[in-house]
């Protein structure tokens, strides 16, 4: 575990002098009205486990998107420059910390820093404490990342939250129905989830799929440790006891990599074959030290699975020549999530360098068409509030002589297939057998 503190440590230096480049602010200083500028919160994790495979890859997208954006160096439809030819002020917050920190933040950002738009949150629990207080305060709040299916309740209509990612109903239901199409003669399945919503919502997901798409196959074990817990020894001997072919995990950043890391050494992984919701993030981290052939997603189109367009070729090219490695999906997720910002805030202006305000924003974010790195995304769930896409599966395989993992035997679902109808509990919709999918 010693490498992963040193690259921790990295990671936070290297967040700090990027950030000084992008104008961080501190409190106290002019507001949006004062300096003219389209502020912007930016929040993801600056330090701690999640920092190095989620919040360096999120802060350098959020950086190499804004300074393109404010110098008009983007490609259509995003080459004119700033937000309606406002210069955009990024203020980037570390998400460490949990949930009670994270509301004490975002109250800063919105109250004295005057930031005109959120965007950020990768934690489930703190986008659940956040949202709420979103809409309290009017603040047009625009989750990335942030998976959990219990975002959007259907008796509380949301005005100013947005979510331009998928969440995690259709990693699972995408997950059971890879395994159906690729590994149907599988009959032993387990998994290991943090103990919280992502986890608990995960497992339960991907398990109610599997009783629908393969019912001759046997769940053997479950395991819900804590978050961040990083130590996974008496979990990976309560799994390999059960003799899994399939071991599920939605583990995420640091744990994921440590979990893959215990279980490799351990022989788990010799035996059985992972599938991580979340393990493109670290396809640039592995480093061999996982096993080819582990099945892997990027929660939708993105990283890895995005789709070659003009908008992705030119996102890749440029973030590779600033950081030397492909954007992974939390960077293509958070790119996602500005370019959806831009295209909102232009669409709500009335007149060039103004800079709308947020019930402005929000009523063109809702329901809104735009064009992204990953494509065509359609803001088509939660009243409106939350993107439809589609996602993929494929192998991770790692080839020594570039030193470079890759993602091979993808294998694509689209939004229609693995989505629940607006307005329908994915619980019911999976159990219900999936009615209306429309899958090809």
């Amino acid at each position: 575990m010693n490498k992963y503190k040193k690259t921790a440590f990295t990671n936070r230096l290297a967040l700090a002098i990027a950030g000084a480049s992008l104008a961080l602010v501190a409190s106290g200083q002019a507001s949006a009205a004062d300096n003219g500028k389209f502020r912007v919160g930016i929040v993801t994790f600056l330090s701690g486990p999640a920092a190095g495979p989620f919040g360096e890859p999120s802060a350098n997208a959020a950086k190499l998107l804004i300074e393109a954006l404010n110098k008009g160096q983007m490609p259509a439809p995003y080459d004119t420059a700033g937000i309606n030819g406002v210069e955009i002020e990024a203020v980037i917050i570390d998400e460490a910390g949990g949930a009670t920190k994270q509301v004490e933040e975002f109250r800063n950002l919105v109250q004295r820093q005057k930031v005109d738009a959120v965007v950020g949150y990768v934690s489930s629990g703190d986008c659940l404490a956040i949202a709420p207080l979103a809409e309290e305060l009017g603040a047009l709040t625009v989750f990335y990342d942030c998976g959990t299916s219990r975002l959007f309740s259907n008796d509380k209509p949301s005005q100013f939250v947005f979510r331009t990612g998928l969440d995690a109903a259709v990693d699972n239901v995408g997950a059971a129905r890879y395994l159906a199409q690729t590994r149907p003669d599988v009959t032993r399945v387990a998994g290991i989830q943090q103990n919280y919503s992502w986890g608990q919502d995960s497992w339960g997901d991907f398990a109610a799929s599997m009783e629908q798409l393969m019912p001759k196959t046997k769940l053997v074990e479950s395991q819900m440790p804590k978050m961040f817990q990083g130590q996974y020894g008496a979990e990976i001997s309560a799994l390999s006891v059960k003799r899994p072919e399939i071991v599920h995990s939605s583990f995420w950043g640091g744990d994921m990599e440590a979990f893959v890391l215990q279980a490799n050494a351990r022989g788990l992984l010799e035996d059985a074959t992972a599938l991580l919701t979340c393990g493109e993030a670290a396809i640039n981290r592995y480093e061999g030290q996982a096993p080819n052939g582990m099945i892997i997603g990027g929660r939708g189109p993105f990283g890895a699975f995005a789709p070659e367009n003009t908008l992705n070729s030119w996102f890749k090219e440029a973030y590779n020549k600033a950081y030397g490695t492909n954007p992974t999906y939390p960077a293509t997720k958070m790119a996602q999530a500005i370019l959806g910002l831009k295209h909102a805030a232009e669409k709500a202006a009335k007149a060039e360098g103004e800079i709308p305000a947020p019930a402005a924003i929000a009523s063109s974010f809702k329901g809104a068409t735009f064009e992204s790195v990953s494509g065509t995304v359609n803001m088509a769930r939660a009243g409106g509030h939350q993107a439809m896409q589609g996602i993929a599966y494929g192998e991770y395989h790692y080839d020594e002589a570039s030193g470079k993992g890759s993602v091979k035997d993808v294998v694509s679902f689209s939004g229609e297939c693995v989505t629940p109808p607006d307005g329908t509990e994915a619980q019911d919709w999976i159990k219900a057998g999936f009615p209306g999918a429309q899958c090809q």
